[in-house]
């Protein structure tokens, strides 16, 4: 074979390889960048909940006053994980109630807290939904620069009276670096999407735990602690 005219590089095959093969290495390469991107993001932010939620529950389960508890954590202007959920649950125990029924009322600080988590839900599945479009789509598009350099392969072949080892492998092989790609992009946006949906599904849950022992805790404080102020 000639050097001169193949350079078997990974960097000679991708520069040798027509502009639409070219193209699709670009978006793949891309693609990649963004996913590991919103894997770190993800990965940071998850760890901060959880870190925070571990605090608060301690913070919460030592604490003998609800009300100062409230009071504390009223006064971070950016409550986030727990401490948000306890936010909305203790405020709806402690507003004014047309009706003394108990049951009511447990009702009304549920649906507090079940918006509060689910606004929360929300914004911690931020970026899943690229990560799986990412993990599912770039095998496809790896796939099609595959083909589309294969199918040029062969159409040069077609153009030379004798086909020789040398005449296709070059366009065999930089079309095979679309699909290797590909999968580069694809496979950690793939286990990333699976762990970080993990994640959050556990702090999900956590999160419900902790609603339902707020519901406890604020039942058995009663009457007394509905009428007074909170500062």
């Amino acid at each position: 074979m000639n050097d001169s005219t193949h350079d078997m590089s990974v960097w000679g095959l991708i520069s040798e390889a027509s502009l639409l093969v070219q193209l699709v290495m670009l978006t793949l390469v891309m693609a990649s960048v963004i996913s590991w991107y919103l894997i770190l993001w993800r990965t940071r932010t998850l760890s901060k909940l959880e870190k925070q939620a571990k605090q608060f529950r301690h913070e919460f389960r030592s604490s003998d006053d609800l009300r100062l508890l409230h009071a504390k954590t009223r006064a971070d202007r950016s409550p986030a994980s727990l401490a948000s959920v306890f936010l909305s649950g203790f405020g709806a125990f402690s507003q004014p109630h047309n009706s003394d029924a108990v049951s009511n009322q447990q009702d009304h600080i549920e649906r507090a807290m079940l918006v509060n988590i689910g606004e929360q839900e929300a914004e911690m599945e931020k970026g899943l939904s690229t990560l799986a479009t990412i993990g599912s789509v770039s095998p496809y598009i790896g796939l099609f620069g595959t083909v589309w350099g294969i199918m040029n392969s062969f159409i040069g072949l077609a153009q030379v009276e004798q086909a020789t080892l040398n005449t296709v492998a070059p366009g065999i092989a930089e079309a095979l670096i679309a699909t290797a790609i590909g999968l580069f992009a694809a496979i950690p946006a793939v286990i990333a999407y699976n762990r970080l949906s993990a994640r959050n599904a556990r702090i999900t849950a956590l999160y419900y735990q902790f609603g339902n022992e707020l519901v406890t805790r604020l039942q058995r404080v009663g009457q007394p602690l509905r009428h007074q102020q909170v500062a």
